[in-house]
């Protein structure tokens, strides 16, 4: 391959142009090769840039890993109208290992994380030490937060799925990996997630900083049951003033930038990004496929205050679908982190803890419902907690993750059922000897 120039075009064009690479042994978006572009310091950057477009797809944190995550994590809360059989795999929770979604998935986050391999392992390029801290601070966080999607997704209590913290310098070897325990994989995640935000800077335009990882550790802490961790996180990133909820529930989505409570979120323009959930929720009028996922009875009665407006944030398409008013614009950011988030961890944080730090966990669920009209709450427990981050964060993800978190039943299916965990895609299976499907595949 040739050595790539300064166009950043280029860069993209090969990435996208080798998109098509379907399985983890092999060799990872060869936009850039490590001995014919790896030379430069601008080459580590735009590698850098690279990898966040690849994040950004369809494939991956531009939709389809939060509407998987969310379609296994439902029941009756949704229906799944469209055409395609893989989404409609995941609702009713009868995956199959050659499910395309699955395997797109499973190689886009791959993808991310070699590509993050390749960054760390060329940091030597990086002459000036501070921008060294910062690609090295966000080439970290990228590869804990792929790895976290990854080890949720295609793992359980026990088993992990394969790690590879170094770049690949010689594809003709053996390229078999096993899969790691699941704490081996939690370890790297956690290990990641401190170095960048020791690295990262406090403002970094549109992508990570300090307070990105942060949420990431906050999310990681909370998942693995580390409350004071994850508390502690969530309170950093509330306390130092630079975002705040938005006016409205209405005002928080649809953002052609970054919104006033947006932490971190995948950037869409008419030129660049992906959102695959537009696609999938939204009607033809708002550049959809007309209302592939609409919204039940059943999800809306999950909302104990009529003048929640939660509760009504939805509208009718031409077929009368109810549609989630969360993804209207098609052109509009993808949210990853939002401090409304934030609040709802560090309250259910210290209402486990029975501790206080920052707020009362009253008081942060009623700020989020007084957003949004629904009367404050005279009382709280954990129980009405977890049902607030029902309302707030649909459709935006959390579904299984939370089920499995809080080890709760979904469609007759307990927490730790095989049904609740994707299969390893067929194409790995194949073309690596050493990786173990999951039970039940």
């Amino acid at each position: 391959m040739k050595k790539l120039g300064n166009n950043y075009i280029i860069i993209i064009c090969l990435l996208l142009l080798f998109s098509c690479d379907d399985q983890l042994n092999v060799e990872p978006t060869l936009s850039i090769s490590e001995e014919t572009a790896l030379t430069s310091e601008a080459n580590v950057k735009k590698l850098l840039i690279g990898v966040y477009q690849i994040d950004g797809s369809r494939n991956s944190h531009g939709g389809y890993v939060q509407i998987m995550s969310d379609l296994l994590g439902s029941d009756k809360h949704v229906s799944w109208n469209g055409t395609f059989t893989e989404p409609r795999e995941a609702l009713t929770k009868t995956m199959v290992v050659n499910n395309f979604l699955i395997a797109v998935i499973w190689n886009n986050l791959y993808k991310v994380i070699s590509q993050c391999n390749l960054v760390l392992d060329n940091l030597n390029l990086i002459s000036d030490s501070a921008e060294k801290s910062r690609i090295e601070g966000e080439a970290r966080f990228l590869r804990a937060f792929n790895y976290f999607e990854l080890v949720r997704l295609y793992g359980n209590e026990v088993k992990g799925v394969p790690l590879r913290l170094k770049s690949i310098s010689d594809y003709g070897g053996d390229l078999n990996i096993s899969r790691s325990i699941a704490s081996e994989i939690y370890t790297a995640i956690q290990d990641d997630i401190d170095k960048a935000i020791a690295m990262l800077p406090d403002e970094n335009d549109f992508f990570a900083d300090k307070y990105a990882a942060l949420a990431l550790k906050a999310r990681v802490n909370l998942y693995v049951g580390k409350y004071a961790e994850a508390r502690d996180a969530a309170h950093l990133v509330i306390s130092n003033n630079k975002y705040s909820l938005s006016a409205s529930f209405e005002d928080a989505f649809n953002h052609d930038a970054n919104g006033e409570e947006d932490i971190y979120a995948m950037q869409v323009t008419s030129q660049s990004g992906e959102n695959q959930l537009i696609q999938m929720y939204a009607s033809e009028g708002n550049g959809g496929r007309g209302g592939d996922i609409s919204i039940n009875q059943a999800y809306l009665d999950i909302f104990d205050d009529p003048n929640d407006e939660r509760g009504h944030f939805y509208y009718e398409n031409e077929k009368g679908d109810l549609l989630s008013s969360k993804y209207t614009n098609q052109f509009g950011n993808v949210p990853i982190f939002r401090l409304a988030e934030m609040i709802l961890i560090r309250a259910e944080c210290n209402q486990r803890l029975n501790t206080s730090i920052g707020n009362k966990p009253l008081d942060d669920v009623n700020a989020i419902r007084d957003r949004s009209g629904a009367n404050k709450l005279s009382s709280i427990s954990l129980v009405k907690i977890i049902e607030e981050r029902q309302r707030e964060l649909a459709f935006e993800g959390f579904a299984i993750y939370d089920i499995k978190r809080i080890k709760a039943n979904i469609a007759g299916f307990p927490y730790n059922s095989p049904k609740l965990v994707m299969p390893i895609p067929q194409a790995e299976m194949d073309a690596n000897k050493l990786m173990e499907q999951n039970d039940g595949y």
